[in-house]
């Protein structure tokens, strides 16, 4: 296990800083309030990562405290970036005590200071929630992605079923102060307007929890 080294950052958005403090704050007992939910996450993480290739360059936007790392599969050469010092340190921890073979970075994901086009994949797992412009983060993601390259999401997004998605939004507001996180996002809608091609959205729980596949779209030929 590596360190990456930090590059200068760049601009991002005012909240940020916001709703870094507020993942900081959660960071020590962020796996234990998440227990019970990774009873079934756990099985989609899962899935998620056993679409990666072999051989593959791999940046994991939003590692946090590292619950995916058990699922890295062999082979692989992973960069795991997180905005949260204190989640990120928690990761580090986990990473070195498990003995797993990733670079890490603290790293805003609507500032990557990593190279174009460098990863073949790009994973991420509940972190375009709370992203302040995630637009400008999945920006960010197609620029460093490989015109061949992929990006592998499971997302929680606003559902489309009437009395479930107003709830989300009644309740949004106050997930965003205590926990920083949006619960009635269109998280497929913004993979689109970033400029991705959305091969897949399937649902795993109701049409609320997703596993996303995208490619960097073609450009318009005028």
């Amino acid at each position: 296990m590596a360190v990456a080294e930090e590059a200068p950052p760049k601009p991002r958005p005012q909240v940020t800083p916001t709703i870094q403090r507020r993942y900081d704050s959660q960071a020590s007992l962020y796996d234990l309030r998440e227990a019970p939910m990774e009873l079934f996450i756990g099985r989609w993480r899962r899935r998620l990562w056993q679409q990666v290739p072999p051989g593959s360059r791999v940046l994991e936007v939003g590692v946090g405290t590292g619950k995916n790392m058990r699922w890295y599969p062999a082979g692989v050469s992973v960069v795991a970036v997180d905005f949260s010092p204190k989640m990120l340190a928690r990761g580090t921890r986990r990473a070195r005590r498990h003995h797993i073979d990733v670079q890490l970075a603290l790293m805003d994901a609507q500032a990557l200071a990593l190279a174009d086009a460098s990863f073949d994949i790009v994973v991420t797992t509940c972190v375009f929630c709370s992203v302040p412009d995630p637009v400008l983060g999945l920006e960010e993601v197609r620029r460093v992605l490989r015109p061949e390259g992929r990006v592998l999401m499971l997302e929680h997004v606003r559902s489309r079923l009437p009395v479930l998605g107003r709830i989300m939004d009644w309740l949004n507001p106050v997930s965003v102060r205590l926990q920083g996180v949006n619960i009635n996002r269109d998280t497929v809608a913004n993979v689109a307007q970033a400029g991705f091609a959305v091969r897949r959205a399937d649902n795993l729980l109701l049409d609320v929890f997703k596993l996303i596949d995208g490619a960097p779209a073609a450009p318009v030929v005028v």
